[in-house]
């Protein structure tokens, strides 16, 4: 999953971008409204994780724009302002949840699961493949019951293809998914992600394809 992180207090986009990284997900930081509003022309994420109080163009005039350009990207708002007057606004103009400062962590995350969970159309919190099992709670994979050890961007790549499973999807795609405009994933980087995974997938029941010239497929395969 790919975020858009947009805060200006640089420290606190710093601790949350660790501490995001580490639970597997990829995230692109912007400091002004500005700087979002130029990631957002080149750049698809999957959730934005929003501050109002921004320099230059606030969060709520980026909410705006967002919304009266049809880009229906869930984004929760994460902000001081914490009167019921603010929220309710914020909801109105089309923010799918709102966390005011200072937050825990843990409520962060589960809200941020909750939010993609509600935009992927999914329910049920776990995606299965065979014996391959992704909690989208925990966001851990497991394999028979035991839990399956990946590299942060073996996850990624993993996690994408789970969650539309039977389906292509293109190595831009992918590539894209774990690229941020300051490091560039490669073709050939991609593949070797590829490789390895199947190795961790044998005997699952799950097995990564290759579509030549469209991409890639998670499906079960019965052994």
């Amino acid at each position: 999953m790919k975020l858009l992180l947009v805060e200006d207090n640089r420290d606190l986009s710093s601790w949350l971008t660790k501490l995001l990284q580490q639970s597997g997900y990829v995230v692109e930081q912007a400091f002004t409204g500005e700087e979002a509003a130029q990631f957002l022309l080149t750049q698809s994420y999957d959730a934005i994780l929003l501050d109002l109080m921004l320099p230059g163009i606030n969060g709520q005039s980026l909410l705006k724009s967002l919304r009266n350009a049809n880009n229906n990207v869930p984004v929760l708002i994460i902000s001081a302002q914490d009167k019921m007057q603010n929220i309710i606004d914020n909801l109105n103009l089309g923010a799918d949840d709102y966390l005011a400062k200072p937050f825990d962590i843990q409520e962060l995350e589960a809200r941020l699961r909750s939010l993609l969970r509600r935009s992927s159309g999914k329910a049920n919190p776990v995606i299965s493949c065979g014996e391959l099992q992704f909690d989208t709670n925990s966001r851990q994979f497991s394999c028979a019951g035991k839990t399956l050890s990946l590299t942060p961007r073996e996850h990624a790549v993993l996690e994408l293809l789970i969650r539309v499973p039977g389906k292509t999807v293109s190595k831009k795609e992918l590539a894209d998914s774990l690229s941020t405009l300051d490091e560039l994933v490669t073709a050939n980087a991609l593949e070797i992600y590829i490789v390895r995974l199947r190795k961790k997938l044998e005997h699952s029941g799950a097995q990564i394809i290759t579509l030549r010239g469209l991409g890639y497929m998670l499906t079960h395969v019965a052994e």
